[in-house]
């Protein structure tokens, strides 16, 4: 080869050389241009989105953040835009967020995913949508995400889910009360007339205990408030002849249940037989802590004055069943019920592992 051939095919090199500097030039424009008419666009979105629960924002093939509406797992924007995943991603739910990009990007299509990961305030769930983006001959030049903070929904559906469990338990727990409660009040009374009177009155008080504890969430019932509800009847009266005192005290569930039950049948057997049955009749109800500190046991006391002279039963009813044994069984409470002449006194003391203190 002669040296004007040589020079010639320099040259020639020389030309290609700088007309696929030119092209990739044109093609860097076009793809800055793309670039920033993207940043543009989700420039406005993401102003529209600042504050909200749904960050939106875009990254590069090497998942660099180009742009990103909101700040993100305790990083401002400023920290976030330029980086990787792999530099402000936490170590839990990075590499799942990461191969859910990377599928996007290798498959051109839209990805979707629950990302589980902690933010150092806690465990956060985050719903991700990732969109590919395309430059104009349809390449896939990064990717478009949407991240969707649902983590109170998340504690929402466990939340659902363990109250679903309970009302469960609940209510098998209430289906072996009333099945019990069907079952001695039957084997106390002599006609089926008798047997609904008594059932239906101890299924309201049952129901009234439950009423209570639904208007606290099931979180537990006011004493003084349970006593009232058993009461109503001769409490709401002008003359009322029953006096009701103690200190501020929350029952929980299954003690306010047993508790009203007790309650009921007292005040079933002071109307028909004793102080309730006359009109100079009295009751007081009062209780107490047993110590200063608000995990001392309870104490209850009812006492009957001014009505017919008390006759002790001669055997075991339902009623002094429900005061008795139920309480001790279920409740570990004391319950001494006595039949002087002058009237009927039930002192009933509950474990502080059945109270909530003052509410």
């Amino acid at each position: 080869m002669t040296t004007r051939d040589m020079k010639r095919h320099e040259g020639e090199s020389v030309a290609e050389l700088q007309r696929l500097c030119r092209q990739l030039e044109t093609r860097l424009r076009d793809q800055t241009r793309e670039l920033q008419l993207l940043k543009a666009r989700f420039e406005r979105y993401e102003t529209a989105l600042r504050g909200s629960d749904v960050t939106v924002y875009t990254q590069d093939r090497d998942l660099r953040y180009i742009s990103i509406s909101n700040p993100m797992l305790g990083h401002s924007i400023e920290e976030i835009v330029g980086r990787t995943d792999d530099e402000i991603m936490p170590s839990q739910g990075r590499a799942a967020m990461i191969a859910l990009k990377r599928t996007a990007l290798a498959s051109g299509e839209a990805k979707d995913g629950e990302i589980s990961m902690s933010d150092g305030f806690g465990p956060r769930w985050i719903d991700l949508h990732v969109e590919p983006l395309r430059d104009q001959s349809g390449a896939v030049m990064g990717l478009s995400c949407a991240a969707v903070d649902i983590t109170s929904r998340r504690e929402g559906e466990a939340h659902l889910r363990l109250l679903l469990r309970e009302l469960t338990h609940r209510s098998k727990n209430l289906l072996a009360v009333i099945q019990a409660m069907a079952r001695q009040t039957a084997r106390h009374v002599g006609s089926i007339d008798a047997f609904l009177d008594q059932f239906g009155a101890r299924l309201q008080a049952l129901a009234s205990s439950h009423d209570l504890l639904v208007q606290e969430s099931w979180h537990g019932a006011s004493l003084y408030e349970l006593i009232r509800a058993q009461l109503r009847v001769h409490v709401d009266r002008r003359d009322s002849q029953i006096s009701i005192d103690g200190p501020p005290i929350v029952l929980k569930p299954e003690a306010a249940q047993s508790l009203a039950l007790a309650i009921h049948e007292l005040a079933t057997n002071a109307g028909k037989y004793g102080a309730l049955s006359v009109p100079e009749g009295h009751v007081e109800i009062v209780w107490r802590r047993l110590g200063e500190a608000s995990d001392t046991p309870v104490e209850l006391v009812w006492h009957e004055l001014r009505g017919p002279p008390v006759v002790p039963p001669l055997r075991m009813g339902f009623g002094r069943l429900v005061i008795e044994r139920n309480l001790a069984r279920s409740l570990d409470a004391v319950v001494q019920l006595e039949f002087p002449p002058q009237g009927v006194t039930c002192r009933i003391v509950l474990p502080a592992t059945h109270t909530l203190g003052a509410r």
